[in-house]
């Protein structure tokens, strides 16, 4: 998540997997609103970050490159590079990829999509812990005393620190010699366990390994602060400036295949949410 340069997340806001893919003709690459016969969508990706990717193609961004490809009679091609510092100009910046998937929206790092999702930070305590009853807020009373893992340097973390919630709070950190994962799979860990009362995760990341858990979570959408650092994002793909045409065509692409998208999403535990903030339920995702 700290506001996010990409996806707001563990190391992904600190942010985002990130998927760029460049339209190609053989060994050079075309500016076109459709690759023609024999196109290539050259993927750029993090060979180790699930949920979004890994070498496998076992992430969502991995199974939406798919469809693009797909959709665009396209064949899909990836370069792997480790998310870290430059990885923007590493990436679209050298010309290795010319779309960015998952860039929270607005960033002004890169020319946005549209947003082919929103989803939030979640709250995550045991389903068992009546002591949080049906909390919805950080700034529900029933937190005071609390101890609520969160990741160092996100926008929760100052929420937390607005309402007084930090004395036993716990900070997670992300380190460069480790996954993204790390910090998530350990942090749920200690609440299904009891150890911490409650955390806050960002939502692929908390949905994908909350699900995973050895106890039944809660997971609560962060949608009613009324003050900090905002906690809902619109996620898109970054493009080029000078590419229109390429954005007008994968524009054209979610707006056609938005169902598909969430049942994606979806199917990771993603928690998708409308332009509203309101939960997207799975019966409707097609809708």
């Amino acid at each position: 998540m700290a506001k996010p340069a990409r996806k707001p997340a563990l190391a992904r806001l600190v942010v985002g997997a990130c998927v760029g893919i460049a339209v190609v003709l053989g060994a050079a690459r075309v500016e076109s609103a459709e690759p023609a016969g024999g196109a290539v969508l050259r993927v750029c990706a993090d060979p180790d970050n699930m949920p979004f990717s890994n070498a496998k193609g076992e992430g969502f961004e991995n199974k939406l490159a798919e469809l693009i490809a797909q959709k665009l009679d396209a064949r899909l091609e990836y370069s792997w590079f480790a998310e870290a510092t430059g990885y923007v100009p590493n990436t679209m910046g050298s010309g290795a990829c010319d779309l960015v998937m998952g860039y929270a929206q607005g960033t002004g790092l890169i020319e946005d999509t549209n947003p082919y999702y929103y989803t939030s930070y979640l709250l995550i305590y045991r389903q068992d812990n009546a002591s949080l009853g049906e909390v919805e807020s950080l700034f529900d009373p029933r937190l005071k005393g609390k101890r609520i893992g969160f990741v160092a340097r996100t926008p929760p973390a100052s929420i937390l620190a607005m309402h007084g919630l930090v004395a036993k709070a716990k900070p997670f950190e992300i380190h460069s010699d480790e996954g993204a994962s790390t910090a998530a799979v350990t942090m749920i860990g200690e609440i299904a366990s009891g150890q911490l009362d409650a955390g806050i995760l960002w939502g692929p990341v908390g949905g994908y390994y909350a699900q995973r858990a050895a106890a039944t979570l809660k997971l609560v959408p962060l949608v009613k602060e009324t003050a900090g650092p905002r906690t809902i994002y619109g996620i898109t793909m970054g493009v080029r400036p000078s590419e229109p045409e390429w954005k007008h065509t994968i524009n054209k692409f979610i707006a056609a295949n938005q169902g598909e998208i969430n049942l994606i999403l979806q199917s990771y535990n993603v928690p998708v949410l409308d332009d509203k903030g309101n939960l997207i339920a799975a019966a409707s995702a097609e809708r």
